[in-house]
C-alpha cells in the first residue's frame, strides 16, 4: 500500500497505486478504429495478451465490441462468443488481471466468473443490470463518461463546461455503485476521451485532470491513437499515432492519472521509466 494507502481492488488482485499502471488493449473485434480484424482469431489475440504481459503491461483489456465513433452494438451472444474463451485463458495464463470491456451484463457475469478481476463498462454502469454484476462480484470497476452512445456520441457533442459536466456524471455513477453495496476501494473513473467530445474537449479534459482526480477514485485515461491525436498532427493512420499517444499518456499521468489505457504497451512503458527516472523516482 502506498504511504497515503491509495489501492484498487480488482478480484484477487491488490493494485498499489505507487505508480502509474500501464492497461494494455486486446481488442477481438473486426472493425476497432486502430487495430480492427488484427486480433480477432481467438490464437492471435491469446498470443497478443501475452506480448502485453511480457512488455510489461500491469493489465490487459479485452474487448469484443468497437465503440469508436459511429459503430453499430454488437448482440451480447456475438460479443461473449469472441471473448469469454480468451477471458478465461488470460485470467489462467497470466499473472496481472485481466479486464473486460463491456457494457453488457450477460458478457461481464460471464467474464468475471471465467477469472475477469476488471469489468471497463464505456456506458459507466446505466444498465441496471450492470450494477447488480457490480454488486454481486469483487471485480475492480471501471466508471467511463460517454455523451450518449457510440452509433452517434460524435454528433456535435456539446457541454456548456465539459470538465464540470463530467466530474458531476462520474460521482454520480461511482456513487450509484457504492449505494449497491460496492466498496469505493474497487472503482475506478475515466473521462472517456474521444467518446462524445471533440479534440477541444478532449485537451481540456486533460490539461485539467487535476479536478477529475479530486473525486479520490484512481483515474484511467485512454488516448491511445484516438482521432484527436492524428487531428493535432495531420496523421491519419491510427497506428502511427504512437509519439502523440505517449505524449498525451505522460500528460495525463503528470495530471494524477493512476491507469493509462494504451495499444504500445512496450513503447509507453520505456517512456514512463525514463520520465520518472528524470524526476527522481525508480520504476
Amino acid at each position: 500500500m502506498t504511504a497515503d494507502g491509495r489501492m484498487w481492488r480488482c478480484g484477487r488482485y491488490a493494485l498499489v497505486l505507487d505508480r502509474p499502471l500501464v492497461m494494455g488493449i486486446v481488442n477481438i473485434t473486426p472493425d476497432s478504429f486502430s487495430d480492427g480484424g488484427t486480433f480477432l482469431d481467438p490464437v492471435a489475440a491469446l498470443r497478443h495478451g501475452h506480448a502485453l504481459a511480457a512488455a510489461g503491461a500491469d493489465l490487459v483489456d479485452v474487448g469484443g465490441e468497437s465503440t469508436r465513433p459511429g459503430s453499430d452494438e454488437v448482440p451480447a451472444d456475438e460479443e461473449l462468443a469472441r471473448v469469454l474463451p480468451v477471458v478465461e485463458a488470460l485470467a489462467l495464463g497470466l499473472d496481472i488481471p485481466v479486464s473486460v470491456d463491456t457494457r453488457h451484463p450477460a458478457v461481464a457475469r460471464a467474464c468475471v466468473e471465467v477469472g475477469a478481476s476488471v469489468v471497463n463498462d464505456v456506458s459507466g454502469f446505466r444498465d441496471a443490470g450492470m450494477i447488480e454484476v457490480a454488486a454481486g462480484c469483487d471485480a475492480g470497476l471501471v466508471v467511463m463518461h460517454m455523451l450518449g452512445e457510440p452509433k452517434t456520441m460524435q454528433a456535435e457533442p456539446r457541454y456548456d463546461d465539459v470538465v464540470a459536466e463530467v466530474r458531476r456524471y462520474l460521482a454520480a455513477h461511482a456513487a450509484m455503485l457504492e449505494g449497491a453495496g460496492v466498496a469505493a476501494d474497487r472503482i475506478c473513473v475515466d473521462p472517456g476521451i474521444g467518446f462524445g467530445k471533440t479534440t477541444e474537449h478532449n485537451l481540456e479534459i486533460i490539461r485539467l485532470l487535476p479536478e477529475l482526480a479530486e473525486l479520490g477514485y484512481p483515474l484511467l485515461v485512454g488516448a491511445s491513437r484516438k482521432r484527436f491525436i492524428g487531428e493535432i498532427t495531420g496523421e491519419s493512420e491510427p497506428a502511427r499515432r504512437l509519439g502523440g499517444s505517449v505524449a498525451a499518456a505522460l500528460a495525463a499521468i503528470a495530471r494524477g492519472a493512476s491507469v493509462v489505457r494504451v495499444h504500445d504497451v512496450a513503447e509507453t512503458v520505456q517512456a514512463l521509466r525514463v520520465w520518472q527516472a528524470i524526476g527522481g523516482e525508480t520504476w
